[in-house]
């Protein structure tokens, strides 16, 4: 089931199904951003990446003397959501673990995803609550594709990324198992990412530690566009799949195993941390123009 949330500039769907983004639509303009979730291409359109982000060394990890196995990005966007607070420009999804969680995760958490609303911006924000008596290890990512070109007049070619800040950064490529190499590749210089659908024929553009927290996506041929903003996610993969009509900018709280990771949860790169009854809170937030 789908639920919608709006104000006189935006109305945004989210299902309860993963708590996933479905449609952000900029009212005035009668414009969709999102990304049609065309199974041809790429079923999914904005999936929560919790516990884990990417995939994991031969598919499991290790923790207090056990291996548990867990798919790519975790078990979250499969789960259904209950919602747990509504109104006309805000809605709450919560998610609690239970007997089929702690198969694969042994840990006694609460996640909840809030969508609201301010003016032409949806904020997203994720908060983790540790409900056991001992240390909680996570990590958690966003995923959302946004349809390009945004109008129809104009080409894939014509958009580019523009950070705010001057980057000189590598990316770090993924091995046919879906886990880092170690070593990094030159890619961006300055703060201009042209958008080809060629970029993406080796897999995702996975960063860290870019110096930008706000970015856009844009053409200098046409009129509409939107600005991405998170604050502070220290990973960001760039993705679309191949040929496909979206891109996906994901700011990531964690990252994939790399291909010499140990494989021990506590370990992980990315990997983080809360104490019993802490709370971890992170958000993201798309502005429409």
């Amino acid at each position: 089931m789908q639920h919608s949330i709006y104000n006189d500039q935006i109305r945004v769907a989210v299902s309860e199904q993963g708590a996933e983004l479905q449609s952000l639509y900029l009212i005035a303009e009668d414009q969709e951003y999102m990304w049609s979730g065309d199974s041809k291409f790429w079923g999914k359109k904005s999936p929560i990446l919790f516990p884990i982000v990417g995939g994991l060394k031969e598919g499991k990890y290790a923790w207090n003397g056990h291996d548990y196995f867990l798919g790519r990005h975790g078990f979250a966007r499969e789960r259904r959501f209950q919602i747990s607070f509504q109104a006309e420009d805000q809605i709450t999804f919560s998610l609690e673990d239970d007997e089929e969680s702690r198969k694969v995760y042994p840990f006694a958490f609460k996640l909840e995803i809030d969508y609201t609303l301010i003016q032409n911006q949806v904020k997203v924000t994720y908060r983790v609550f540790n409900r056991q008596q001992s240390t909680l290890y996570f990590s958690i990512g966003a995923h959302p594709a946004f349809s390009l070109p945004i109008e129809n007049n104009l080409e894939y070619a014509d958009y580019e990324i523009e950070f705010d800040i001057e980057e000189d950064a590598p990316v770090y490529p993924l091995s046919k198992d879906n886990l880092l190499e170690t070593t990094p590749v030159p890619c961006l210089k300055g703060k201009h990412l042209p958008l080809t659908k060629e970029l993406f024929y080796g897999d995702a553009l996975v960063f860290k530690n870019l110096q930008s927290n706000t970015l856009h996506i844009k053409s200098s041929k046409g009129n509409r566009g939107f600005t991405f903003t998170h604050d502070g996610f220290p990973y960001m993969g760039i993705w679309s799949a191949k040929d496909a009509p979206f891109v996906c900018i994901e700011p990531w709280q964690g990252i994939a195993d790399s291909v010499n990771a140990s494989g021990k949860l506590e370990e992980k790169e990315g990997i983080l941390s809360l104490e019993p009854n802490e709370m971890f809170s992170k958000s993201w937030s798309v502005l429409l123009w």
